[in-house]
């Protein structure tokens, strides 16, 4: 009976799945690629992810993740978020270095040169420095490090979530948009377990130290934007900044191009202060909601 019954399900349930084959589409890329395939060698992909559904499901899945986790970690003491920050430094270290030797085995075997743009002298490579610092660091360092990562850390996390570049040329299930994913997740969260925490005083100098740590980097990136003709931290031609990308240019095509970097760091103090007064405004209503349930708690007593 169980035989004849297998027999009679089995077609049903061929015929069920190619139904669901046919009108269910998975949100993302799914031609035959393996895991650490480089970006030219996945046929067929030329971006489709980027943009789309796979995008959409990064972010949500990530704010989920950031949630849950920042609650479970709400009650460890204050020493061990700072191991904690420390060993993201070292792991994002550790996958900068894996990642960089594995594009440029192909970059090099397949273009026979180097890709100088793999080069940690983007914003976003800050990251790993500062996480550092702020782990193990002592003193003035560490506190400027903590800043950078609670104000540029999720000021350029946030900015690469919501426009995954990585997504141009790695489909969503690959080691290439793994990595950046991973990488810009990590910014984010680092600098909201911080607020979270409260591990570092929220007063003004967050802004002004975080400003200064960024200001030391760019000292060594802006000289090689101008030598190398490169964009790192976006000093040289803003790319891919709406509409001051176009004033940049205008600038260069006036000979003025040496003030783009002077846009572009006011563009990211000026980020850096939308980062500091959302977190005051947010607490100031978080406080004002706490201290009304108290009152309305108070009244209550009274009357009885």
């Amino acid at each position: 009976m169980k035989k004849k019954f297998l027999l009679l399900l089995t077609p049903l349930l061929s015929l069920f799945m190619t139904g669901c084959e046919k009108s269910f589409k998975l949100p993302f890329f799914t031609g035959k690629y393996n895991f650490f395939d480089y970006k030219y060698n996945i046929q067929g992909y030329s971006g489709q992810d980027y943009g789309s559904h796979a995008q959409n499901i990064y972010l949500v899945v990530s704010f989920i993740l950031m949630v849950v986790v920042l609650i479970v970690l709400r009650k460890l003491q204050k020493n061990t978020v700072t191991k904690i920050i420390g060993c993201i430094g070292i792991f994002i270290t550790l996958l900068y270095l894996t990642k960089t030797t594995w594009e440029s085995y192909y970059d090099i075997k397949q273009s026979g040169g180097f890709n100088f743009y793999l080069l940690p002298l983007d914003t976003c490579s800050i990251i790993m420095p500062a996480a550092i610092l702020a782990g193990f660091g002592k003193g003035k360092i560490q506190r400027a490090a903590e800043s950078w990562l609670v104000t540029g850390g999720i000021v350029g996390g946030i900015a690469t979530m919501l426009f995954l570049n990585a997504f141009k040329y790695y489909p969503y299930l690959s080691f290439g948009a793994f990595y950046s994913m991973t990488w810009h997740f990590l910014m984010v969260f680092t600098g909201l377990l911080i607020i979270v925490k409260d591990h570092l005083e929220w007063n003004y100098e967050v802004v002004v130290k975080g400003f200064l740590f960024h200001v030391i980097f760019s000292a060594v990136v802006i000289p090689v934007d101008f030598i190398f003709d490169f964009d790192f931290m976006l000093y040289k031609n803003l790319g891919g900044v709406p509409f001051f990308e176009d004033v940049a240019g205008k600038l260069t095509s006036l000979k003025l191009g040496f003030l783009n970097p002077l846009l572009m760091l006011a563009l990211y103090f000026a980020a850096f202060n939308v980062i500091y007064f959302a977190v005051v405004l947010i607490r100031k209503i978080i406080s004002a909601f706490k201290n009304g349930k108290k009152s309305a708690k108070q009244k209550n007593h009274v009357k009885i």
